[in-house]
């Protein structure tokens, strides 16, 4: 590969041979025309930044060499800011400028040199010497996509440095907030993630066809369960919806008191507590405390009145269900996140680590409305905000492949219509509707009950109204709720 700079031409970089050094901020020379991001106010606690010139020359040279094939890579892959040496960014910038403005994106060397003067640009990246030299660097363009990934790891090292130290400057400062400034931290390293994540490339429609055959092929041999997603557990609901899918955003709604919570935590009874592959899960509970939670659980599982635990009334028998039930759940792959106030980003920073470290299926947050998006609020409002936190949970559900259980709630408007719900109750409902692959209405027959005959009548019917589904059909799932134990269960078992 060539040398960074030749014998016979002038530093195109910009500064001394010192400069990439000394990093940035510490030559005038050297930053003129660079990114503002890299010349830190607390450029004194900088040795150096990390940077590869030979492979951002490589780079360029390869996009020269090859500019149908290359630039279009490059355009996917790649930022100006991947490129730490001003010169290197000018050129980069200058030939997909080229490429998206002539006719089929065609150029060569002359025709950037053209450009480049034409705009008295020239100068700053070296002259035309400078720019043929880069010609010589490297003979193929095979080993474009490792140049890139070169210049990716440096851009993502030079971006936490850069976020870091403004970290640590605004921390010496002393923010208002010590709350609001750990998620304002965490939410630029997540940043960073997003900016330089990779995004998968588009394929044809002969890809996507061989996969939905080989998919029929193995479910009409019964070899496969490709298309079958996590199983709720309630047989009329899997049978709607084929099991939740990876991806999904599946949305529970219900007026206070209908059982949202007791609905949720019985799916993930029946998902996590099972001898056959069990799915790992995650709870953030925003509503109750972890041990209001497992209570609750112990409770419906194993049919306990929660009243006589409460009240240490009780019975001989109780007891050895309650430790049956107990080792059950010690032994559980189930996670609980009872964190006050937790923002959409806390969430999606936890969902994450919690994929990574247990390899989680599914996730359940109770509930939506009490998520933060505290940026968002007090520059937008309370519907931006809530905009904010659906399309968050909808992003880390297809990042993470796995479904999202969110419960939220309903207006009012239910109780003027004899308590029948309608997806347009759910409160600040566009966003949600939007972003939801599911939308399930939860209601209790008997709590609308006329009178007390009426009451008795209805005791114990529930119904979970599928409103929306992307892929299935709507309609209502019938299901019996125990009050006494807080457990939903299969209306039709029941009756049998």
């Amino acid at each position: 590969m060539a040398d960074f700079q030749k014998k016979d031409s002038k530093p195109f970089y910009g500064g001394d041979d010192d400069s990439l050094r000394r990093g940035p901020g510490k030559n005038k020379k050297y930053n003129k025309g660079g990114d503002d991001k890299y010349s830190s106010k607390a450029d004194s606690t900088l040795r150096s930044m990390p940077v590869n010139v030979d492979a951002e020359r490589a780079a360029l040279s390869c996009m020269l060499l090859d500019p149908s094939l290359i630039i279009p890579k490059a355009i996917e892959k790649m930022s100006p800011g991947y490129f730490y040496i001003p010169a290197h960014r000018i050129i980069y910038e200058a030939l997909l400028h080229l490429y998206k403005t002539r006719p089929e994106g065609k150029l060569d060397l002359i025709i950037l040199t053209t450009e480049l003067d034409s705009k008295e640009q020239l100068d700053a990246v070296g002259g035309p010497k400078t720019l043929a030299d880069l010609l010589d660097d490297v003979p193929t363009t095979a080993l474009f996509d490792d140049y890139s990934e070169f210049l990716k790891e440096k851009f993502i090292l030079r971006r936490v440095i850069q976020d870091c130290t403004d970290c640590v400057t605004e921390a010496y400062e002393g923010p208002e907030s010590a709350a609001e400034f750990l998620d304002s931290v965490e939410k630029s390293v997540l940043k960073i993630r997003d900016e330089t994540q990779q995004e998968k490339g588009i394929e044809d429609m002969k890809v996507h066809v061989l996969s939905v055959i080989q998919s029929i092929d193995d479910m009409y041999n019964g070899e496969g369960t490709s298309s079958a997603g996590v199983m709720s557990g309630f047989d009329d609901l899997d049978e709607m919806t084929n099991g939740f899918h990876g991806g999904e955003m599946i949305v529970i709604a219900a007026r206070p008191s209908m059982g949202k919570t007791s609905f949720a935590m019985n799916m993930i009874e029946n998902i996590s507590i099972r001898k056959d592959n069990p799915v790992p899960s995650a709870v953030f509970s925003l509503e109750m405390s972890c041990e209001s939670l497992v209570q609750r659980v112990l409770c419906s599982r194993a049919k306990v009145q929660m009243q006589k635990l409460r009240g240490g009334f009780l019975s001989k028998t109780d007891f050895p269900k309650l430790m049956t039930v107990a080792g059950q759940l010690a032994e559980a792959p189930i996670w609980i996140d009872d964190t006050p106030g937790l923002t959409i980003n806390e969430l999606q920073a936890k969902a994450r680590r919690l994929k990574q470290q247990h390899d989680i299926g599914l996730i359940a947050v109770d509930y939506l409305q009490l998520l933060k998006a505290p940026d968002t609020a007090r520059r937008d409002g309370r519907e931006k905000e809530v905009a904010e936190i659906s399309g968050g949970l909808k992003g880390i559900a297809k990042e993470l492949h796995i479904p999202v259980i969110v419960l939220a709630q309903l207006n009012r408007n239910p109780d003027s219509r004899g308590g029948k719900p309608r997806m347009s109750d759910l409160r600040e409902s566009g966003s949600i509707e939007q972003d939801a692959d599911l939308i399930g209405l939860l209601m209790r027959a008997e709590v609308y009950a006329d009178d007390e005959d009426d009451r008795e009548s209805k005791w114990g019917e529930a119904e979970f109204i599928i409103a929306k589904q992307r892929n299935g059909p709507t309609g209502e799932v019938p299901l019996t709720f125990h009050k006494e134990f807080m457990r939903f269960e299969n209306r039709a078992k029941m009756e049998e």
